[in-house]
């Protein structure tokens, strides 16, 4: 069973509607957890302050958090919020102040409002919920406009292929979190799988290459793999997916054909230059997506930003 005692929901002052608060509400009503808001704020002027000494400084970021604070207290009796604690940081990466606030308050589940971004920009300037994707140690919920409804369909992404222990771990620690959630939401599992297409460049370049073979060795040894794991869950064969395509098609039209509540994926963590250049499926995956996601780490994953 899931045991989550504490919930971070990050608020975002630019909108009108809370729905990570409400998420975060309804997950601690089924769980008994207690939820705290965050919100991390910055003002670009600070920068502009450098000739000011440093109590002036302090006063001027003390102003703008306790005015944030002033509002988010009146949000949260204004919509309804039950009993909450705030939390209002300064820092201009959000990022980095929620993933400190959460290691340092054994936060068992980050939960955050997302949207579609800008391709461009996704490249010169990481959103926020990629960071945390990427460098947050606990599982990040990333919600949209989408109910949860009871018998709902919720979606374990998994990549049974794959013989590397890492990912066959990863797969098993999703599917049992797919599970409790069923649970929980009084939901249906749903395991998909893709497999890659044949290479047309092998098939150009080795004249006794057969395709049609190669496909179908592929497509017979990912069915076969899920059979097994599903066998392991529990999970019935028609509540299983194993399709051709890139997991960032596959997933989203699967969820889209299911009217999925919930899409759980495991993300690797990658930093650096590669992240930025070649990102990860799950960021790929959540812009298709028309439900909430939640990203899993692998066990033992350590977060580059520590207390």
């Amino acid at each position: 069973m899931i045991e989550c005692k504490r919930i971070l929901a990050v608020v975002d002052a630019e909108r009108d509607n809370q729905p990570a608060l409400s998420r975060a509400y309804e997950l601690a009503s089924k769980t008994g957890a207690s939820v705290t808001a965050i919100m991390v704020v910055y003002d670009l002027s600070y920068d502009m302050t450098t000739m000011l000494s440093p109590d002036e400084r302090e006063a001027m970021r003390d102003a703008v958090t306790n005015e944030h604070a002033k509002w988010l207290s009146g949000q949260l009796k204004e919509q309804g919020f039950g009993e909450t604690d705030i939390v209002v940081e300064w820092n201009n990466r959000a990022y980095e102040s929620i993933i400190y606030y959460t290691l340092k308050n054994q936060i068992d589940l980050v939960v955050k409002a997302t949207k579609k971004h800008d391709d461009l920009a996704s490249v010169i300037f990481t959103p926020t919920d990629w960071h945390l994707m990427r460098k947050c140690p606990r599982p990040v919920l990333l919600v949209k406009e989408h109910d949860w409804p009871e018998g709902g369909e919720i979606i374990a992404a998994v990549n049974v292929g794959s013989e590397d222990e890492e990912h066959a771990a990863l797969n098993d620690k999703i599917t049992v979190i797919a599970n409790d959630y069923a649970a929980l939401l009084k939901g249906k599992v749903n395991l998909v799988n893709s497999f890659p297409s044949t290479p047309l460049n092998i098939a150009i370049e080795v004249p006794e290459f057969d395709p049609d073979t190669y496909h179908d060795a592929v497509k017979n040894h990912h069915k076969k793999e899920m059979k097994s794991h599903a066998l392991k869950y529990g999970i019935a064969d028609e509540k299983c997916v194993v399709r051709e395509g890139l997991p960032e098609k596959v997933i989203p039209q699967v969820a889209k054909t299911l009217d999925a509540e919930l899409v759980i994926i495991g993300t690797v963590g990658r930093v650096g230059l590669s992240a930025a250049l070649i990102g990860n499926t799950a960021e790929h995956v959540i812009d298709e997506l028309n439900c909430d996601v939640l990203a899993i780490k692998p066990d033992g994953f350590e977060s580059p930003l520590s207390v």
